[in-house]
């Protein structure tokens, strides 16, 4: 085999590498891309390049992108989940109505807008109960009676 179709499959395997990143979580696969790539640039560059130079190349590339840029890869893709967690929900201070009784230890359900939410609260809501809405846990409305 000739020094650029060992470049090509490299390049090949590295962007498959990339593009499997899209479909697992992690943010790792990226790397061993990236190393990839790297392999394919160094065995154009230098063409005698051999199998056991390409794989160890691989192996340190590989290491290195992955401990020296995964954190500032991963904020810069998947944005900063610590300054995302400091934002407040934007339904926060709302007013709804329950539709669904609310237990303390079984969530209900209100109508915020046009729209019906989970909800839970520290104190037993009938239907018809207007409540405001204290905080968000992922899908779930925290709700207070409204006084």
């Amino acid at each position: 085999m000739d020094f650029t179709a060992a470049a090509w499959i490299w390049l090949y395997i590295g962007a498959f590498l990339m593009l499997a990143e899209i479909v697992s979580p992690g943010f790792v696969i990226f790397f061993f891309g990236l190393g990839a790539a790297t392999v394919a640039v160094f065995k154009w560059a230098v063409p005698s390049l051999g199998l056991a130079g390409q794989l160890a190349l691989f192996s340190v590339c590989s290491v290195l992108y992955l401990v020296v840029l995964r954190r500032y890869m991963k904020k810069l893709f998947m944005g900063d989940s610590e300054a995302a967690l400091g934002l407040s929900s934007e339904y926060v201070g709302r007013v709804g109505k329950v539709v669904e009784a609310i237990r303390p230890e079984v969530p209900g359900r209100i109508l915020l807008g046009d729209a019906e939410w989970a909800a839970a609260a520290d104190e037993r809501l009938d239907v018809g109960v207007e409540v405001k809405v204290v905080a968000q846990d992922n899908l779930t409305m925290r709700v207070e009676r409204l006084s």
